[in-house]
């Protein structure tokens, strides 16, 4: 017998597993937070959410809590394996319209990377300023550097 396509998926849903691949984009990011309001809605055991996803909009993080990196920090429990490697970067935006059309989407989206940076900030306990700073750099942390700034929990062996 063949598993029909979505079998694992239907089996990792079963079991409160949602994964979150590829890059982050309004779909990606609907899909994530359907399954995650659903688990929510069903029961209260923990969910964990699987992330892999090095790229992404700002306004599709904002859908799951931010990218790979926002939705970590919001999480109540944080955890990653000991290979883990995190990125804090600015989310893409790409623009098209009238010059004032791209004005306003411009500030909006300034407006929404604050936002973004508030929450890992309050997430880690660090200075907004420092969290601004490195997402700007394109910041990478392994685990033990993400566990020292707060981003996670624990790490798992």
């Amino acid at each position: 017998m063949t598993p029909t396509p979505g079998w694992l998926q239907e089996k990792l849903f079963e079991r409160r597993i949602v994964f979150v691949t590829g890059r982050l984009d309004d779909v990606l990011a609907g899909q994530a937070a359907a399954q995650i309001m659903t688990l929510d809605a069903t029961g209260d055991d923990p969910i964990d959410v699987v992330l892999s996803s090095a790229d992404g909009t700002l306004e599709a993080a904002f859908v799951v809590g931010g990218p790979a990196i926002g939705v970590a920090a919001s999480a109540d429990h944080r955890s990653a394996s000991p290979h883990t490697t995190f990125r804090l970067s600015a989310p893409a935006s790409q623009l098209s319209g009238t010059a004032d059309q791209i004005a306003a989407h411009s500030e909006q989206h300034r407006t929404l990377l604050w936002r973004f940076q508030a929450r890992l900030a309050k997430a880690t306990g660090r200075p907004a300023e420092d969290v601004a700073d490195d997402v700007r750099r394109g910041r990478y942390l392994d685990a033990r550097e993400a566990l020292e700034c707060g981003l996670i929990d624990a790490i798992r062996s």
